[in-house]
């Protein structure tokens, strides 16, 4: 087998957003594998690999990356509204929603208020 490069991660990275957009997102979370392993610090390989575990329903590991990424950039509005639904997902309501607030706060795109029920009347 070639030597893996940098240039093969870009391909490989590049290649599993076009699996994740073509509804293979297994196939994508086996490309995006070997490029975490050789760029553990790479936010958008693991953020891209949370999206994929998440369409996979492997809710476990989807939390965990987006975790990842939220200690690294806790600013992050789309990784906060991805755990939210992730947290949703899995039946654990206040903490999706603790989410979802902090997605709508950061960054108050209509579907992320939406789901914060900002404006709404409390449950």
């Amino acid at each position: 087998m070639a030597e893996r490069n940098p240039e093969t991660h870009v391909i490989d990275f590049r290649a599993a957003e076009q699996l994740l957009a073509a509804r293979d997102p297994r196939g994508a979370v086996k490309l995006l594998d070997s490029v975490i392993a050789a760029h553990p610090e790479n936010t958008a390989a693991r953020l891209l690999r949370a999206r994929a575990f998440f369409a996979a329903a492997q809710l476990r590991p989807a939390e965990l990356e987006f975790e990842l990424v939220l200690e690294r950039e806790p600013d992050n509005a789309f990784a906060h509204f991805a755990l939210a639904r992730t947290f949703q997902r899995s039946g654990r309501p206040e903490q999706a929603m603790r989410h979802f607030r902090l997605a709508a706060a950061l960054d108050p795109k209509p579907e992320y208020l939406e789901a914060a029920r900002f404006g709404a009347a409390a449950d």
